[in-house]
């Protein structure tokens, strides 16, 4: 395979330059001591058990999403399986008690999932990004579907754009600044791909506007990365890029492309990209993971993947720093997960060599408060896990993961399918 089928979705040092880079001293942050009652980061910081239905077969995981679905005041999550073709809802009817529903008719592939009131009627839809395929194809299969929310808990599919090569993210945005939100939307194709925006010009009805024609687009979150008020699109590009891109939005639906950083290794293997206030300046950075390995002979780690994060220096300037190595990884978190209040980061892996029972699944990289980060194992069991996500479950103060698995190549000996990590009573 040329590079990734990202399941997200898809989705040591190395050479590498960055096309847009500045220097400057860490930032000096306070450090605090760990919340009250709080212990170390580390493999006993919390407790996991599955939720949700039992796997059916060797699971396929490209996605989940923690939201408020209904508005009961309770996180539920979202999930995207791509051997089921099915988007589901586990719903959190009572604190800590969940219960799972497919949502809408079957989705094709479904590899990203958001919600966005797109039409404006006061409940969430949900936006699938639909691969039709997982594993590589050229052919056009992909689809961007809306599973349309009547407000009673009920959802019906509508397509909005299909036949497309496969597509792997999708985000809502108003780039026009003409009231009604628009579609951001990635496509990973295979040797064809691209990225496009989507004018929402009402009535369900959009019109395609193309960003970049290249394969490979994994992520491509929105943020105003320069402060002008105007939603700007963060793109990581693998297959042979290896790119972050950024689309400087006008507020009037034009966009300037600006590489922020490449890599010269073919085999980098990005694989995730958040945007998120690492040192809390106002502005917000680029966190990013390469750790994907379907297209090596043997899928598997390699020694130059791990976790990096591009600071936002302003004025259209990013400095690369490295956080840690870390073999197979994925689906980059940013978040304050012990209490001390200085934002931490959280990573997977979906491709460590699990014949090795000591290989890490699940890790913190722990913000020293001096600029680095520490890293912290937080698991090794279960295996295989393509997608983290992080929220206080439970509105009590403290930060629980889900965690989803995409068993792609053997041993299956410590199969999950949606893991909630949470701390110990």
């Amino acid at each position: 395979m040329n590079r990734r089928a990202v399941i997200l979705a898809l989705v040591g040092a190395v050479a590498a330059f960055a096309v847009v880079l500045a220097i400057k001293p860490p930032l000096k942050i306070p450090v605090r001591a760990p919340a009250a009652g709080r212990g170390s980061l580390g493999p006993d910081y919390f407790t996991r058990r599955a939720i949700g239905r039992a796997p059916e077969g060797i699971p396929w995981i490209t996605d989940l999403l923690i939201v408020d679905l209904d508005g009961d005041g309770l996180k539920d999550i979202l999930v995207c399986d791509g051997r089921l073709n099915k988007v589901s809802w586990i719903r959190q009817v009572g604190r800590g008690e969940f219960e799972e529903q497919d949502i809408g008719e079957t989705v094709a592939g479904p590899a990203h999932v958001e919600v966005a009131d797109l039409d404006g009627d006061g409940h969430l839809d949900v936006l699938v990004a639909a691969m039709g395929v997982i594993p590589p194809s050229n052919v056009k299969t992909g689809a961007v579907v809306v599973l349309v929310n009547d407000g009673t808990n009920h959802f019906h599919n509508r397509v909005l754009l299909e036949n497309v090569a496969r597509v792997t993210c999708v985000t809502a945005a108003d780039f026009n600044k003409d009231g009604r939100l628009d579609l951001a939307v990635g496509q990973f194709g295979y040797l064809e791909g691209e990225i496009r925006w989507m004018e929402n010009l009402g009535n369900w009805q959009f019109a395609s506007h193309p960003l970049l024609d290249l394969p490979g687009t994994i992520h491509a979150p929105v943020a105003d990365l320069n402060g002008d008020g105007n939603p700007d699109l963060v793109a990581l590009v693998s297959q042979d890029s290896e790119e972050v891109h950024a689309f400087m939005g006008d507020g009037q639906g034009h966009f300037r492309d600006r590489v922020l950083y490449g890599s010269t290794n073919k085999d980098y293997g990005s694989s995730g990209l958040c945007l998120a206030d690492v040192n809390r300046d106002g502005r917000p950075d680029i966190v990013y993971t390469n750790g994907d390995g379907f297209d090596y002979a043997t899928p598997g780690p390699r020694p130059w993947h791990g976790i990096q994060w591009l600071e936002n220096l302003g004025d259209g300037k990013f400095a690369y720093h490295r956080v840690g190595d870390f073999p197979g990884a994925y689906s980059p978190v940013v978040v304050d997960l012990n209490g001390d209040g200085r934002p931490d980061m959280v990573a997977c892996s979906g491709f460590n060599d699990w014949n090795d029972r000591q290989a890490v699944s699940l890790m913190a990289f722990e913000n020293d408060g001096r600029g680095g980060f520490i890293p912290r194992v937080l698991a090794r069991d279960p295996t295989h896990l393509i997608v983290v996500k992080a929220a206080d479950m439970f509105n009590d103060g403290r930060i629980e993961l889900v965690t989803g698995a995409f068993m792609f190549y053997p041993p299956y000996d410590r199969i999950s399918r949606i893991t909630l990590w949470e701390h110990p009573q």
